[in-house]
Parts: structure tokens; C-alpha cells; sequence
């Protein structure tokens, strides 16, 4: 099989595209073909050395693709089902395995690229709005990057709750996007400050709820935008890390909430999981959620996809295609 390796950690230049054996599943593993690769941040912090792995590697989690081999002790999957995890180990390949309990069905009429376009972005947006802070209809909230693969889902998971919606994008174009979602308003942050036009917005009163995965240029004026007891959000740093950090100042600046979650906590259990990845692949399946999937590469160009990720030339969801 194709796959794409790096046996250093560096620059993009350090992924390459090799010839490897196909792998066999073991003990409670699916070996499938993979046909849609989602691209994530992820990828690009193991192959820099900021998250460590074990090299050579394979990047990738997320994936699309169709059942090929069931290992020993797997039931509920058959050969030739359409599946979907964020958990494939080594995605960026054209087979992959992944463990069965971290595997689910994609829903009839939803494609391949489309299932690997909402699992991690999609169950990220739903897990901000549904359980880090459950919105309410009336609420406001901040979502940094607005025009980003989760930003345009969680804006219009937000929007579909009943919450207002204000995004931060960096050009008019994303501005539109944002809009076009559910955001009722977009703060350009290359040419206005997005702490004073959000305390203009919300009457000085502040937001309930900022969603940053920005992380290190956004992190104290987000804490800025929040009211009493307002929570931030932090699930990204595109940006890099925040900077260490007094609590005292949560006191200061209203009795506020920190929380840095993650995805993999929000799933923890198959219940959780199906719940999430269900309602997110309905959504889609139905036209209710709308994915953004025109950044598409062939699997050889998996070192340019990352560069046009980490450089924000991007909008929705970038894909590999093998």
C-alpha cells in the first residue's frame, strides 16, 4: 500500500510517500481501505516533535473508509461497510487500522469525504456547545477563527441552538463564510481590535462564552470578552501555547472559567461516542450541517495540505484522497 511516512521530525519536507505492507488487524481491530483522509493541526505538532511518537510514523487519525478484514472477537461490522473514527491508526495511508470500539457506521447518503470532513470537527463543535458550555438560546459566544473547519460547524451548531454568534476571521472573504453560517456578526481582526468590538457589540456586558482554539495572540482578550462567570474554551493553539498564567487575574476579571478540553474525553465511552458522531453525520447526511470540503489533495501531496493548513490558505475541511 501507499502511505506517508516521516522517520524525522522537522518540516513538511520530512513526509514521503512509501511502499509498506498492508497491516493485518489484530484482537478487537478493523483493517480498512481507506477513500478520505481528514487533515488536522494534530498531524503537523507530531511531525514538528511537539508531541512525541514513536518514529518511523505514519500521521493521521481520521478517516473514511470502507470495512476490509475484521479481527479476532469483532462483531456489529461487516466487510464492505461504510465506516468513520477518529481513532484509525496512521490514516494518511490506503488501508488503515482501527480499533471496532472507535469505529462507526456512516449513514446512507453521506459520501466518504464528507463523513471524514464532520467526525473530528464535527463532534469537537458538539461537544463545545452541547457539554464544555451547554448554550442556550439567548446567549452569546465568541468563536475565534470562525471561517476554520470547527468555527463554521460550531457556528452553526451554536446558531441552531438559539445562541448569538460572533466570529473573528482574518478577510473579508471568511467574514462571509462566518455570516453565511449562522454568525449574526464578524469582527475582521487584522484591521479591528476584537476585545473593544466585542464589548461594543454586547453593550459592554460581555460574551458567556469563548471558544478559542487560537490559543497564545487571542488568549487574554478573550479572557477580556467574557462576563462574571464566563467561561474560555481553550481547545487550540494555532497560534502557539498560551503563556504561563497568574489564576489570580480569573478572580480580577469576574470570577471567570478556564477549561482546555479535548475531544477524546467527550467520547470516552461507545455510548458518548455514538451520541455525538450520530447526531453530527445525521446533520450531515440531511443537509442540516453544512461541511466545506473544496481543499482536497491527492495522498502524495500530504506535505502541502499541512503547509496551506498551518499558513490559514484554507477554509472548512482539508482532505487527502488516496
Amino acid at each position: 500500500m501507499k502511505a506517508v511516512q516521516f522517520h524525522s521530525t522537522g518540516g513538511p519536507e520530512v513526509l514521503t510517500l512509501f511502499d509498506l505492507p498492508i497491516p493485518e488487524p489484530g484482537p478487537g481491530q478493523v483493517l480498512i481501505r481507506v477513500e478520505a483522509i481528514g487533515v488536522n493541526f494534530i498531524e503537523i505538532y507530531f511531525r514538528k516533535g511537539v508531541y512525541k511518537t514513536a518514529l518511523p510514523a505514519i500521521p493521521g487519525s481520521e478517516a473514511a473508509g470502507t470495512v476490509e478484514e475484521l479481527g479476532p472477537g469483532v462483531t456489529g461490522f461487516a466487510a464492505g461497510d461504510a465506516v468513520a473514527s477518529t481513532s484509525v491508526i496512521g490514516s494518511y495511508a490506503e488501508y488503515a487500522l482501527v480499533p471496532a470500539a472507535q469505529l462507526v457506521k456512516i449513514p446512507q447518503g453521506l459520501s466518504m469525504e464528507k463523513a471524514a470532513a464532520a467526525m473530528l470537527q464535527g463532534m469537537t463543535a458538539h461537544y463545545l456547545a452541547y457539554s464544555t458550555w451547554p448554550l442556550k438560546a439567548g446567549e452569546t459566544a465568541l468563536v475565534h477563527a470562525g471561517a476554520g473547519g470547527v468555527g463554521l460547524l460550531l457556528t452553526q451548531i451554536a446558531a441552531a441552538r438559539g445562541a448569538r454568534v460572533i466570529a473573528t476571521v482574518s478577510t473579508e472573504a471568511k467574514a462571509e463564510l462566518a455570516r453565511e453560517a449562522g454568525a449574526s456578526e464578524a469582527i475582521l481582526y487584522t484591521e479591528r481590535d476584537f476585545e473593544v468590538e466585542v464589548k461594543r457589540l454586547t453593550g459592554g456586558k460581555g460574551v458567556d462564552v469563548v471558544y478559542d482554539s487560537v490559543g497564545k495572540t487571542t488568549f487574554e482578550k478573550s479572557l477580556n470578552c467574557l462576563r462574571p462567570r464566563g467561561l474560555l474554551a481553550l481547545f487550540g493553539a494555532a497560534s502557539g501555547p498560551v503563556p504561563p498564567f497568574d489564576l489570580i487575574q480569573l478572580s480580577s476579571k469576574g470570577s471567570l472559567f478556564i477549561t482546555r478540553p479535548t475531544l477524546w474525553h467527550y467520547i470516552a465511552t461507545r455510548a458518548e461516542l455514538e451520541w455525538r458522531a450520530s447526531e453530527v453525520l445525521n446533520w450531515a447526511a440531511k443537509g442540516e450541517l453544512k461541511l466545506r470540503t473544496e481543499f482536497s489533495y491527492p495522498l502524495a501531496e500530504a506535505a502541502r495540505a499541512q503547509i496551506d493548513l498551518e499558513g490559514r490558505k484554507t477554509t472548512g475541511k482539508i482532505l487527502l484522497v488516496p
